[in-house]
């Protein structure tokens, strides 16, 4: 165990205080009840702050605390990708998606879909993405949550799956996308100050005398090839990050799917008070981005040096936690129990987002809305006990079960990325096409998998979205509507950003090309 008495008296109280918080600041006026714009959409009145915190708070979980430190520790930088990538994909999506969402006033992804194609493909993909959400996303971050548990305190995982799920619905159920939201600055403030605390105290052990930034050069020069940004087709990596094509291929439809169309990231965004705050809200997120390899990346890479005997690469965070003072150990720790309380909040609202708004209300009129926020906490509870109930014998194989929801997303990755993308830019495309992009997504993904297996998994991803969005667009050709259904108005949509955010991007922009330029 890593922990000493005082820092699990720390993390009791930090538990104790951010659930604490979360019921103060959901609260409501004497005499009003939640309706559903309140606890789905927090009232549409998010503040730029709370959205790019909790923008990054719903991104960053045990997975990629632990997982993004021990691809450091075995394939080096390269994997920060993931991350600078996403704050490009950010601004996109601020500049080019937002206002479409924003003044259409779409609550959820489903619903954008009915509006611009039909009530079909609104269905088919509230099914999907409920699927996806319960089976795979909630209980993956419930599952590695306990397993990080597990290897820090020694807590067995059964139980660490009992008091994550409880502390989550504890954190969330009342005041819904408000608590998890307006709380999760605090959230992102510990994850920060802690990850930065791991990664200054593993460089000044390396560096001695030198501190820090001896610590870092000692690290550069002597194991330069963890900061090659860009692999090679030599390194045994290179399958997992194939060189070049990662800045112009498939990762690019990943993170549009993830950043843009995602309801479980998007939903804060699309919460703001008006367009300005959200794009504020997105800068501060793509800032945050960039920020994020300092904290999830370095700690493995300087592991490798430090800890040269590890079992299994995601041990390289728990042993520079071990580096930690005793106090300080507790606040980490702490920092990774809120990342892992924010994921399970924000997936559980957006579950129940989908199936009461989506699913529920659609097919009833005149539904009261105190009985829609009861049934959309009812399912957030539930969602919560199946995640508990599966997760060790979904995912009890930790590498295999890992490696199948990366290929399980990646297979309708590029079919949502087509059906949004056209649904937003292209007034000739079809509900028609749209089902048969979704559909063709599976279907070429899996045929690839099996007759072109040397096919690194980003450039499949890249490969089977050309083909949905060719068949996509042939088919529209094809079988054009015979009557416009399309309810999506464009016409006064802000495309055009105000100078925070211009500045911001152009920052951003540098930042990203300065990095990728010194570690290529």
């Amino acid at each position: 165990m890593l922990l000493d008495t005082i820092d699990i008296a720390i993390v009791i109280a930090y538990a104790i205080f951010i659930i604490a918080i979360a019921q103060y600041v959901s609260r409501e006026k004497v005499g009003h009840e939640k309706n559903t714009q309140d606890y789905f959409l927090a009232s549409k009145s998010l503040p730029w702050w709370a959205i790019g915190a909790s923008l990054i708070a719903a991104n960053i979980s045990a997975e990629q605390i632990i997982g993004m430190s021990g691809a450091g520790y075995e394939i080096g930088l390269a994997i920060a990708s993931y991350e600078w990538m996403a704050a490009i994909t950010l601004l996109i999506v601020g500049k080019y998606f937002l206002p479409i969402f924003l003044k259409n006033q779409i609550y959820s992804m489903p619903q954008f879909l009915e509006k611009r194609y039909d009530g079909r493909v609104r269905l088919v993909m509230a099914i999907f993405w409920l699927t996806l959400y319960v089976f795979v996303n909630l209980t993956s971050i419930l599952w590695l949550g306990a397993l990080a548990v597990n290897s820090i305190t020694g807590i067995e995982i059964s139980y660490g799956l009992i008091i994550l799920g409880a502390c989550a619905v504890a954190y969330s159920l009342y005041g819904g996308l408000k608590a998890v939201a307006l709380t999760d600055i605090i959230q992102v403030v510990l994850l920060v100050f802690g990850g930065l605390m791991v990664s200054s105290i593993a460089l000044g052990e390396i560096g001695g005398e030198s501190g820090i930034i001896g610590g870092f050069n000692m690290l550069t020069e002597q194991l330069p090839e963890k900061f090659d940004m860009i692999l090679s087709k030599e390194s045994k990596y290179y399958n997992l990050l194939p060189g070049v094509s990662v800045l112009i291929g498939g990762m690019w439809m990943m993170n549009l799917s993830y950043w843009g169309f995602n309801q479980y990231v998007i939903q804060r965004a699309l919460a703001a008070k008006d367009i300005h705050e959200a794009r504020k809200g997105i800068i501060f997120a793509a800032f945050l981005k960039i920020l994020m390899p300092i904290i999830v990346v370095l700690p493995g890479i300087a592991a490798a040096l430090l800890v040269t005997d590890l079992t299994t690469a995601d041990q390289a965070y728990p042993e520079m936690m071990k580096l930690l003072p005793v106090g300080i150990k507790g606040l980490v720790f702490a920092a990774l129990i809120a990342a892992i309380l924010s994921s399970l909040g924000s997936m559980m609202n957006s579950i129940s987002t989908i199936f009461t708004l989506d699913i529920y209300k659609a097919h009833r009129q005149n539904i009261d809305e105190t009985k829609l926020v009861t049934i959309g906490r009812l399912v957030a509870v539930t969602s919560m006990i199946i995640a508990i109930v599966i997760a060790k014998p979904l995912l009890g194989n930790f590498a295999q079960a890992f490696q199948f929801i990366q290929e399980f997303t990646g297979f309708f990755t590029p079919g949502i990325v087509v059906i949004f993308l056209l649904g937003l830019f292209w007034k000739k495309a079809t509900a028609n096409s749209a089902l048969v992009a979704g559909i063709g997504s599976l279907v070429f993904s899996v045929l690839m998998r099996q007759f072109w297996p040397a096919l690194p998994f980003i450039d499949r991803v890249g490969v089977a979205f050309l083909l949905c969005g060719g068949c996509a667009i042939a088919i529209s050709y094809m079988a054009p509507n015979q009557k416009d259904d399309n309810t999506i108005v464009t016409e006064g949509a802000e495309y055009e950003a105000d100078s925070s955010f211009k500045i911001g991007s152009i920052c951003v922009t540098i930042i990203i090309t300065a990095l990728y330029v010194t570690w290529w």
